[in-house]
């Protein structure tokens, strides 16, 4: 048996079950590490490491249909500290945004009474963390402040809006997916509300219109099976409402995302296709299809770290397909027609009937490795995807290309004697994709890799109600050693669940019944009786099975063997408070049974006892008994006999005889050598009428005892609870009826609430608090005082009906209700949220979020660097680094582990998406100019290295980092992307903007023959044969650029800044074009063709300038700009930037690295804030190891720190760590 320690407050908490419809949708994965699920009204908070559920959170009144948590894109610091924010919305259109670890409601938002449709956080976060943009039904978006619940702006649109999508590129880019087409919103903004209806499009098949059909050139080969399909659902998108004839596509997306992989690109999702759509070429470049005997799709979440897709079927299985790498060795040129995403692994499906179907699929944003499947079962699978080595396998009729694992770890590439976390995340699983041109990696280091799921945890949900609760016997000073907490849960399905509610994970799951469980009592700690009926049949009649339950072992006995066919059902049971005898009550009679002898003591027929054809109606046994006093008589005996026996006959003969016979009574009460002492127990009973019978039971001896008239005031008994000298009865109209035995008084309470359904005592001696369910809910009474201490009504406190009560403690009761949950409530019955930080978990949970700001920031710091002790240590946060994984720690241990690399690993930790983008990039552009330096290679600050410089072993930032990535390889990839969309251009608006981004792109050979292939029928041939000319007849000549040139600038003048910016670029002014196109505005637009076309010195001066424009009031995206300048190399501007945003930790570790790689100069002044910061986190030794390296900027510091201790010690590396 597991072991439990022994939890007398236990927590509130909520057992949750099966899921409602419109929850479906309610279930997020935030970059704080943990899963938010909504069920019913309530909201989960579940640790998806450790597979548990640490808080439960209850304010809705309807059904919960989004959660969304806040984002991490953010500094944090001691005013801006790790938080756990939640955003959730239920049909009735509110929306809560809770603090999570409190369990309370941060602020309430109401606009509507209709059902949000859609929300989420916004991503930018420099201006203001706390916006939330949401979908209020049929057409509105509303922007919220979620801190002070203040709307700032509103929105409506001429369609039904179904779902949105923010583009992570760019935060002022927003597509709603509505009833009718995507509309494109491109002046997002929190300041003031979208000024137009935004550009509406709309999907559709393009057979309608044969004319922009292209025909597949003849040397491929014909497509067959699948690939025909795809190719007659090659999609384009219009600016035109579709005709009648034309196929609209829109009724049946499921589903609109960006994707942030990669810039401009977005994928449409059908139940039986993937569309991957280039935007600036309004055309499907992908399709990802399933076969006809395929499972179709439900849901899919794109990846970030790698161009990959994470796909959730209908059956429950979830596939990971990756992007085909465009440079695959075998290949022909020819052959690269569309983005094709292989399938790579998938996870085993579940069996799907009418209750139970898979519902939704969330991600880890922060690894991406890790999916959780809602169930609507309420299950909770919890997938991690692992990477295995495999050896190289030749298989070419596969047609997949090998994946291979990256030859870096955390941005830096891995030491010889390093360890390394495999399965860290995707982007340390499997390696970049290749873009044509660029070199592979040397076959030396490659190791090819394969991916599988393996399931890691499985949160289950209670079944369909409804439920029998019974609680485990109370905590007593005999049983405190090995007490468990153990809640019975009888259900529909004939099963008996066991909880342990120190946890609230399930304890034992027993198939006891083939019926519905109608109640269940306790026998002892480790043993249960259960009795449970089937349906009736026409005569009424049922099928009763009582089973006693032996908990460690499993083993059921069944206690009336194969009695129990077509009689009337069981209603009730009752053990008594011995546990030696059970009650059972049926519609005609009772029956008595030895629970240990498993032996009948009496069947009582109604027509004989009672002496009346009177219906039974309710029992109950008495808590009193005279076990105690029989043992003491016993024990007497006992020694008083032993005393006589070893008497001399002289002294014998002087002990009286009747003593000694007194003596033999009273050890002849007990039954044979050695058995129980047969004690006398009392319980009660009711008929019809309200009259009360008194019996005795002692031994093998049943004895009728007194009859109590009915009470006047009193209907029909519905139920009886005897505890100490007071006896309650309830009946079917409300009232109660409250009995002193001792003092011989009654008190009758109508309260007005209709049927009292049951009634239960509170554990613990002298504890008479009173439970009392009805029809309508609870309340809780004081039986000494007679009064009421706490109500539950449905309609007024909760939206949900009470199926069955019961107390876990003295001090909390539990409630069963029609949602499907089960609720530990404290004696109020107002809520089942706590505080997280101060809850007992069975497993540890690793969640800087939980901890109090100062003590996550200062975890932070000592998991970052301890250049004060000679080696890294976990000692001072040993008991909260417990929670961490074996791997991880060996890892943070390891000294060949540098700097870099930690904060990398850190910020992975905590879940810090700003810090995780800024180290990215800082690590790989710190390493590329150092060993641009090591090779002697001169590199001017704000250019980045040459081409032929930029074979570092980890090789390039990644295309999601888009403008951030290396000049060389962003062209390449441009190219590469130019070229397919001019393989899938399917009308001449899309042959007109491959020519145009070809020109871009100094492509001028391939443009000119698709401005060549314009038909002499179309109004731009003349006009396009004239460019054809012009781009094929440009020369250096001096006078020929300065007409082209001035023709330019006019047309630019005259708005039209594309055509003049082409103009610009066939001239080679590109950097002139680039300052066109910022100075009117198109910031992106600048910073892309300098990428693509302008030489590093003439491409830095323009990141430069839209770096300083970042860093406008107006713009305010200074994380960006830090970003760009990383990018150029200037390191100390960066440094100095961060020191002035006072990120101050970021600050001095970022300096520190240039410091090692010999980037930049010390700043000092950086070194000494971050020195105060750590001072005031109580961090003192390393507090005077940052100030003593700021040079003589920290000696006032350093004198503060010292005061008072003599002298200021020379050198503080060399402190042992006593903190």
């Amino acid at each position: 048996m597991i072991p439990y320690s022994v939890n007398i407050k236990l927590a509130a908490r909520t057992l949750t079950g099966t899921l409602n419809l419109q929850n479906k949708t309610a279930v997020d994965w935030g970059w704080q590490g943990l899963i938010a699920q909504g069920c019913h009204s309530s909201i989960l908070i579940i640790d998806p490491k450790t597979s548990q559920t640490i808080q439960v959170l209850e304010r809705h009144k309807a059904n919960v249909v989004k959660v969304k948590w806040s984002r991490e894109n953010y500094h944090h610091s001691l005013s801006s500290p790790y938080s756990l924010r939640l955003a959730s919305a239920d049909s009735a259109g509110k929306i809560i945004v809770w603090d999570v670890v409190s369990g309370t409601a941060h602020c309430e938002i109401q606009e509507h009474s209709k059902p949000i449709q859609d929300m989420d956080w916004l991503w930018t976060q420099d201006a203001s963390r706390d916006l939330l943009l949401a979908i209020h039904p049929p057409n509105y978006i509303v922007l919220w402040n979620g801190d002070t619940g203040t709307k700032l702006w509103k929105k409506s649109y001429a369609e039904n809006i179904l779902s949105f999508s923010f583009d992570p590129f760019d935060p002022s880019n927003l597509a709603l997916l509505t009833s009718e087409g995507i509309v494109f919103i491109s002046d997002f903004s929190h300041s003031k509300p979208p000024g137009s209806g935004g550009k509406k499009v709309y999907i559709a098949s393009p057979h309608a219109s044969p004319a922009h059909t292209k025909p597949v050139p003849a040397a491929l080969p014909a497509p067959t099976g699948a690939k025909k399909a795809l190719n007659k659902v090659k999609v384009l998108i219009t600016n035109e409402k579709p005709t009648a004839e034309a196929v609209t596509l829109n009724a049946d997306c499921l589903q609109l995302s960006y994707l942030p992989s990669k810039r401009n690109h977005m994928l449409l999702l059908y139940p039986r296709e993937i569309l991957i759509l280039d935007l600036e070429l309004s055309q499907t470049v992908g399709v990802v299809a399933i076969e006809r005997s395929g499972v179709p799709f439900i849901q899919v979440v794109p990846c970030a770290q790698r161009d990959a897709l994470f796909c959730l079927h209908e059956n429950g299985c979830i596939t990971l397909r990756v992007c085909r790498s465009t440079t695959a060795p075998d290949e022909s040129e020819q052959s690269v027609q569309e983005l094709v995403y292989d399938l790579r692994s998938q996870c085993d499906a579940i069996r799907v009937t009418k209750t139970v179907r898979p519902y939704r699929m969330v991600i880890c944003p922060v690894n991406e490795n890790n999916a959780a499947l809602t169930v609507s079962d309420g299950r909770v699978m919890l997938w991690e995807l692992k990477a295995h080595v495999s050896k190289p396998t030749v298989n070419p009729s596969s047609g997949l290309s090998p994946l291979y694992a990256p030859v870096a770890f955390c941005g830096s590439p891995l030491g010889q004697n390093q360890k390394k976390i495999q399965d860290l995340s995707l982007n340390t699983m499997i390696g970049q994709s290749l873009v044509s041109g660029a070199d592979p990696p040397p076959p030396t280091l490659q190791q090819e890799v394969q991916l599988k799921f393996l399931l890691t945890g499985l949160l289950s949900g209670l079944p369909l109600p409804p439920f029998a609760l019974r609680m485990c016997p109370p905590l007593t000073t005999k049983n405190i050693n090995h007490y468990q907490p153990l809640l019975a849960v009888g259900t529909s399905n004939g099963s008996v669940l066991v909880y342990n509610l120190t946890s609230g994970l399930l304890h034992k799951d027993l198939s006891v019944h083939s019926c519905e469980v109608k109640g269940i009592e306790w026998v002892s700690l480790t043993s249960f009786l259960s009795f449970a009926t089937s349906t009736p049949n026409n005569a009424g009649l049922v099928r009763n099975e009582l089973q006693h339950v032996d908990l460690p072992t499993g083993r059921c006995f069944a206690f009336r063997g194969e009695q129990g066919n077509d009689e009337p059902a069981i209603e009730m049971m009752k053990v008594s408070h011995l546990k030696k005898t059970y009650q059972c009550l049926s519609t005609n009679n009772r029956v008595l049974q030895d629970v240990r002898q498993r032996r009948y003591l009496h069947d009582l027929c109604v027509s004989v006892c009672v002496m009346h054809f009177l219906r039974l109606c309710v029992q109950e046994w008495s808590p009193s008994h005279n076990l105690k006093s029989l043992k003491k008589k016993q024990l007497l005996a006992r020694e008083a006999m032993a005393r006589y026996t070893t008497l001399s006959d002289n002294e014998q003969s002087s002990v009286e005889s009747s003593v000694i016979s007194l003596l033999q009574d009273a050890e002849s009460k007990s039954e044979g050598g050695g058995q129980a002492i047969s004690a006398r127990e009392h319980f009660v009973f009711t008929d019809t009428d309200g009259q009360v019978y008194h019996i005795t039971v002692e031994g093998n001896t049943v004895k009728d005892g007194a009859r109590i008239p009915p009470d006047g005031s009193m209907g029909s008994i519905a139920c009886i609870a005897w505890k100490g000298d007071t006896l309650v009865l309830g009946d079917v109209d409300g009232n109660l009826n409250f009995w002193d035995l001792k003092a011989r008084l009654s008190r009758g309470i109508p309260t007005h609430r209709g049927w009292v359904k049951k009634i239960r005592f509170a554990p613990g001696k002298g504890n008479q608090k009173l439970l009392v369910m009805y029809t309508d809910g609870a309340e809780v009474w004081d039986t000494k005082e007679v009064s009421m201490v706490s109500s539950l009504r449905i309609g007024r406190n909760v939206n949900y009906r009470i199926l069955d009560i019961d107390w876990c403690t003295s001090d909390k009761v539990v409630l069963a209700s029609e949602d499907g949950c089960i609720r530990v409530l404290e004696m109020a019955m107002k809520s089942a949220s706590y505080r997280m930080d101060e809850q007992d978990l069975t497993d540890p949970v690793w969640c800087p979020y939980l901890l109090l700001p100062r003590a996550a920031l200062t975890l932070k710091a000592f998991l970052l660097l301890q250049p004060w002790s000679g080696t890294f240590t976990m000692d001072i946060t040993q008991v909260y680094v417990s929670a961490l994984n074996g791997d991880m720690k060996s890892v943070l241990l390891d000294p060949e582990l540098n700097l870099l690399q930690r904060c990398l690993l850190v910020s992975r930790l905590f879940g810090d998406e700003s810090d995780l983008q800024f180290w990215t990039v800082a690590a790989h552009y710190l390493q590329s100019f150092a060993q641009a330096r090591h090779l002697s290679v001169p590199v001017p600050e704000g250019q980045t290295p040459a081409e032929g410089t930029q074979a570092t072993p980890q090789g390039h930032l990644d295309i999601y980092h888009d403008t951030l990535c290396e000049s060389f390889y962003f062209q390449r990839f441009q190219l590469e992307r130019v070229h397919l969309q001019e393989v899938k251009r399917s009308s001449y608006e899309h042959t007109k903007k491959c020519a145009d981004q070809l020109l871009l792109l100094g492509q001028t050979d391939r443009a000119v023959q698709l401005l060549l292939e314009t038909s002499a029928d179309n109004p731009s041939y003349y006009c396009d044969s004239l460019k054809a000319c012009l781009v094929t007849t440009i020369t250096s000549s001096g006078p020929s650029q300065s007409t082209i040139k001035l023709v330019a600038t006019n047309m630019i003048a005259n708005g039209k800044l594309a055509e003049g910016v082409q103009l610009l670029c066939l001239i080679d002014k590109a950097a002139d074009a680039c300052r066109y196109l910022q100075t009117y505005g198109e910031w992106n637009r600048a910073a892309w063709l300098a990428k693509v076309r302008l030489n590093p010195a003439e491409s830095s001066d323009v990141l430069k300038r839209w770096a300083e424009h970042l860093c406008s009031p107006q713009v305010n995206q200074k994380s960006k700009a830090i970003l760009v300048l990383l990018s150029l190399g200037c390191f100390h501007k960066v440094g100095e930037m961060l020191q002035s945003m006072r990120y101050f930790d970021r600050a001095a570790l970022f300096i520190e690295a240039c410091l090692k790689y010999g980037v930049m100069e010390l700043i000092g002044a950086a070194f000494v804030d971050y020195a105060r910061l750590l001072r005031t986190l109580g961090l003192r030794e390393s507090a005077a190891f940052w100030a003593s390296r700021a040079g003589g900027a920290g000696e006032q510091l350093l004198e503060e720190l010292f005061q008072g201790e003599g002298a200021v010690p020379e050198e503080t590396e060399g402190m042992e760590n006593t903190e």
